[in-house]
């Protein structure tokens, strides 16, 4: 795993700037080409051939072609011997190799051949074109900005502020966030003339024209296949997927949630490998309703593992707030992403340079309980009555909630009557004049009318896309590879192309995969159906004392109300109700929340002050802190 950076012009200290802003993505080595056309870096993270064989930039034998990548093909080793098979000859041990050999072999339509995550930038001389890419699913970020025939890349949006780029928010982005709690859905980003360039998409510079194209080069509609209806086929792709991804010449581990998606990938690390040291990584909350330590140790027990675990303070979420905004370097929704912050952070301190985790699963499998309702509406619009009240019936049984239908309702009321319901009830707070204008922003989640249509747009736009970010941000802020072997291609393709009643079934999420993993999983794992991941305690944390001074400091702040996104008299109204138990449910991840992040982003990178100046914490002087050791790490080996 590594960080890149480059533009179509000759600068070698601006170049030199970019890959410093980034070096924690890559702190092993580093590399440069500069020449009278481009100016390519690149920061690396040592994991496969950790000799400098695998020094980027990297060329080809000809010196044609200059690469600068990101990532983990892990099918290397199968289109390696394909391509020796043609005439090629490698090097060194480097999937990066080849990617450049690939690319000679099969030109852009290379990124077709490989299973893995990447963004990378080969600088073709013949052709005197730049070509990007992206992995099929966006696990890896690729952001741009082009104006006036300047392109610059990078992989992280700090190294493309090291120009000279206007600091401007996008007020669309901001209000999608706001109105719709929405991120990382478009190809915009929260900085105006900064773009990601999307999931499955390349993209191509031509040198002399400074022209840029973006294609499309992938679509899970394209791939779909009939009769994917065996949960043991479904076994065996992620058993493969899982094994693919523990390819490394350094040490891997795993999160550790206590949910089915972590723990199958455990249980099957060992399996695969019955001698390995397993390490895993885990967040506890001793007494607390999200603590799911009893599942850890019930995986952990059995796979024979070495258990790591933190358990977060409030404290120490002010200590780190900072530096957790200028790792995500956009806003985000909920106390969870500081949860896996933590969790990165102690990996990064029990030496893992590796770790497995369970991205995508919800998305692709149908996990998130609010699928019920999509499922629903797909059933009454095909007139089956008896199975919809059968399914509600059986989800009703189990959870004691309403929640799928309330989310039916919404998808049968007409378009006006949510955007009624929205502005009276879901964001009174925002300003009418912001309301106005971006009255014309949508959201897709609106008009979706079956589970396929909800799980296409979970994975592509309104939930996948930003916990892949937190996961690369998180991850390689402590200089760590994550890998999620759920997004593997097959896996993903075949599971799209199961039946609906084969991802819910009898009120329960994942069913191909519960039954998939029976006699793997432990039944006490496999017989949940309550939903935590990496949660944290937020209502308890923020009625902290501390917490309290800082909110109130923000929010009674002369910089937050003079913003004209929100009505500040409402949003310290809701925030009171909130501190008295008036209200609850609307802090974090929900409406006060995003106004804070918001706040907070602004100040740091659009006015680029001290975001939480005068406010009653100790502040790091700048970016990166140094590291601090968890206030609590708890180590356990299971025999």
């Amino acid at each position: 795993m590594c960080g890149i950076t480059g533009f179509n012009w000759k600068e070698a200290k601006l170049l030199k700037k970019m890959c410093d802003a980034i070096k924690h993505r890559g702190p092993d080595d580093e590399g440069a080409h500069v020449d009278d056309t481009v100016s390519l870096g690149h920061r690396r993270l040592s994991i496969l051939d950790l000799s400098e064989k695998g020094h980027q930039p990297m060329y080809s034998e000809d010196g044609n072609l200059v690469l600068v990548y990101n990532g983990e093909i892990y099918n290397f080793l199968e289109i390696k011997e394909e391509l020796i098979s043609k005439g090629h000859h490698f090097r060194s041990r480097t999937d990066t190799e080849v990617i450049l050999h690939c690319y000679q072999e099969y030109g852009t339509d290379c990124v077709r051949h490989f299973n893995g995550m990447w963004a990378f930038c080969i600088y073709d001389k013949t052709k005197e074109t730049l070509f990007l890419s992206r992995d099929r699913f966006g696990i890896k970020p690729l952001y741009y900005h082009y104006e006036n025939g300047r392109f610059i890349f990078a992989s992280e949006i700090k190294a493309l502020l090291e120009h000279d780029i206007p600091r401007k928010e996008n007020r669309a982005i901001i209000f999608d966030y706001l109105y719709y709690n929405l991120t990382d859905h478009t190809e915009d980003t929260f900085f105006e003339g900064i773009k990601r360039l999307m999931p499955g998409h390349n993209l191509t510079f031509d040198l002399n024209t400074s022209k840029m194209e973006i294609s499309k080069y992938y679509d899970i509609h394209d791939r779909l296949s009939e009769g994917a209806t065996d949960c043991g086929k479904l076994k065996e792709i992620f058993t493969d997927a899982v094994r693919k991804r523990l390819i490394s010449d350094v040490p891997v581990g795993s999160c550790l949630s206590g949910g089915i998606d972590s723990s199958a990938i455990v249980v099957t690390m060992r399996k695969i490998d019955p001698s390995a040291r397993i390490k895993t990584f885990s967040l506890r909350f001793p007494d607390m309703k999200s603590d799911e330590t009893v599942y850890q140790k019930e995986v952990s027990n059995m796979v024979d593992s070495v258990s790591y675990s933190v358990t977060p303070e409030p404290s120490e979420l002010m200590r780190d707030l900072q530096d957790l905004l200028m790792t995500q370097e956009e806003p985000f929704s909920g106390t969870s992403v500081y949860g896996q912050y933590r969790v990165m952070q102690l990996a990064k301190d029990s030496g893992i340079k590796v770790l497995l985790d369970g991205q995508g699963a919800d998305e692709i499998l149908a996990g998130y309980h609010y699928f019920h309702g999509y499922y629903y509406y797909e059933l009454l619009k095909g007139f089956d009555i008896t199975h919809l009240m059968k399914e509600a019936n059986q989800y009703y049984s189990r959870s004691k909630s309403l929640s799928p239908m309330m989310y039916l309702l919404l998808r049968a009321t007409t378009e006006n009557m949510k955007k009624l319901l929205y502005k009276h009830r879901k964001v009174p707070f925002l300003s009418q004049g912001f309301i106005k204008e971006n009255q014309q922003r949508k959201d897709s989640r609106w008009h979706l009318s079956s589970l396929d249509e909800a799980l296409y747009e979970s994975m592509m736009v309104y939930s996948l896309p930003h916990l892949l970010r937190f996961e690369d941000k998180n991850s390689m802020r402590f200089s760590i590879e994550s890998r999620v072997p759920f997004l593997d291609y097959r896996f993903v393709e075949y599971a799209f192309s199961m039946p609906s009643e084969m991802k819910i079934n009898g009120g329960v999420t994942k069913y191909a995969f519960r039954k998939a993993m029976e006699g793997e999983v432990p039944q006490s794992i496999l017989s949940r159906y309550d939903k935590i991941g990496f949660a944290t305690p937020e209502q308890k944390w923020l009625r902290e004392e501390a917490m309290i001074k800082l909110m109130n400091g923000i929010i009674n702040s002369d910089s937050f109300r003079s913003r004209d996104f929100w009505n500040a008299v409402l949003v310290t109204d809701m925030y009171d109700k909130m501190i008295s138990k008036e209200a609850s449910g609307i802090f974090v991840g929900t409406e006060i929340w995003r106004c804070i992040s918001v706040e907070l982003w602004m100040r740091l990178y659009i006015e680029k002050q001290q975001p939480l100046a005068a406010m009653p914490i100790e502040l790091p002087e700048t970016w990166p802190i140094k590291m601090v050791k968890p206030r609590e790490t708890v180590v356990e080996t299971f025999t």
